[in-house]
């Protein structure tokens, strides 16, 4: 829907100074091994202004008074390596995507580079500058080098915060797409629920939930899928997957499907054998209760980091009541994690939300759990809200979560 990325980049401009220029990279693939390359992810940004997920192309963004215009730079066709690998977006497929009328060969990039930062009186020049980690190495800070080097009297500005704050409040058009990437999730969840059982391996486990995906034209996952059993669960991103499952242990389950590029993020955690001991449903419905304070506690105004605090507190007090802690700090030998994280493109999608407050429009994940190694039982339960006027509501609320319904579904077989 050409209208959504059109409404995106006008959004973007009215941030951007008068007098400038910004540049987005979609990403370029990156060799594995031999011949081969891992399988192309579009830089994130570019994905939301351009609807165009090809390797090696540019959006070019200028702004001086109160015109603005867009150029997006693409490869041209090879027939030779379109042989191999296929064809490449074509001028007419990019704009029709897209809703860019300007397209261009990225052959031609430099030189209108050159010719916008001398011609048009380029003062400001904004660019996609996410960097995680001090020693990343990156075609973004390379370019920027460049353009520094050539150009020392134009200033150059991080895109990326910019970006980010834009795609914290997500439309219908993207709540539709993670709608069915989690109604997706769900379905392979259940998949997992209905053909799990004792002395099976993890693996086995994972098999039913990626087949579920791709027979729902699911391509690619979330992230790296955790199942996760007895002791594994205690390990918050353990994705080994290859233990035998033991009988009257739990399997934890954090997965996600991605739904053209939109994320699902749900976790369940439930028995091998099909029945909570009595200790393990004691403890899953204290995690299942803080979930559920927390999507009550959600609303706009709230600060997002006292969601962590408000379930910290709860479980001092549920924690006591049971006898796995004697005083408030020992909390955190149990629960070590953040409660809540954003979700849109990427699974912890962009947006500074642990600085400010909560607003209409966000999506959050509501994750609580407790792991205690010494029992070998790990439970996390997860799902995924959007923020309203006045609280929030799940954006997909279908799929199985009380001792009732997993022990009801498990036990169908």
């Amino acid at each position: 829907m050409k209208e959504f990325y059109i409404s995106n980049r006008q959004n973007l401009a009215e941030k951007l100074d008068d007098n400038s220029a910004a540049v987005i990279f979609s990403g370029e693939e990156i060799k594995k091994m031999g011949d081969e390359n891992f399988p192309f992810t579009p830089n994130s940004n570019f994905l939301y202004f351009t609807g165009i997920d090809s390797p090696n192309e540019i959006l070019f963004i200028v702004k001086s008074g109160k015109e603005t215009k867009y150029t997006l730079f693409i490869e041209p066709h090879d027939e030779e390596k379109a042989k191999w690998t296929g064809a490449v977006i074509s001028k007419d497929e990019a704009k029709e995507i897209s809703g860019i009328e300007d397209i261009r060969y990225i052959n031609d990039f430099y030189e209108f580079t050159a010719g916008v930062l001398f011609n048009k009186r380029t003062e400001n020049f904004y660019i996609d500058l996410e960097n995680r980690r001090f020693h990343t190495h990156s075609k973004e800070l390379d370019f920027a080098g460049e353009v520094r080097e050539k150009y020392p009297y134009i200033q150059i500005k991080n895109l990326y915060n910019i970006a980010a704050e834009l795609r914290r409040f997500k439309q219908p058009y993207e709540e539709e797409k993670l709608r069915r990437a989690i109604e997706i999730t769900g379905m392979g969840i259940e998949n997992m629920l209905k053909n799990v059982h004792p002395d099976m391996y993890e693996y086995e486990l994972e098999a039913y939930f990626d087949y579920t995906l791709k027979s729902n034209g699911v391509r690619d996952f979330a992230f790296k899928s955790i199942v996760a059993s007895g002791k594994n669960a205690a390990v918050l991103h353990y994705s080994d997957n290859n233990c035998k499952i033991e009988d009257n242990s739990l399997v934890l389950c954090d997965v996600g499907a991605k739904f053209e590029y939109y994320c699902g993020d749900v976790t369940r955690t439930f028995p091998a054998n099909g029945r909570f001991t009595q200790r393990q449903k004691l403890l899953y419905n204290i995690v299942l209760g803080g979930q559920k304070l927390i999507i009550d506690t959600i609303k706009p105004g709230i600060p997002f980091k006292s969601l962590n605090e408000t379930l910290i507190k709860y479980y001092e007090e549920e924690l006591a009541k049971i006898g796995l802690i004697t005083e408030p700090k020992q909390v955190k030998d149990f629960y070590w994690h953040g409660v809540s994280h954003m979700l849109g493109i990427e699974t912890h999608d962009a947006g500074r939300h642990n600085e400010g407050l909560l607003e209409e429009g966000m999506v959050l994940t509501v994750e609580p759990g407790l792991y205690i190694a010494d029992e070998n039982i790990g439970i996390r339960i997860e799902d995924d809200v959007i923020v309203t006027y006045d609280g929030c509501r799940l954006i997909y609320d279908g799929i199985p979560k009380t001792v009732e319904e997993i022990e009801g579904l498990i036990c169908q077989k």
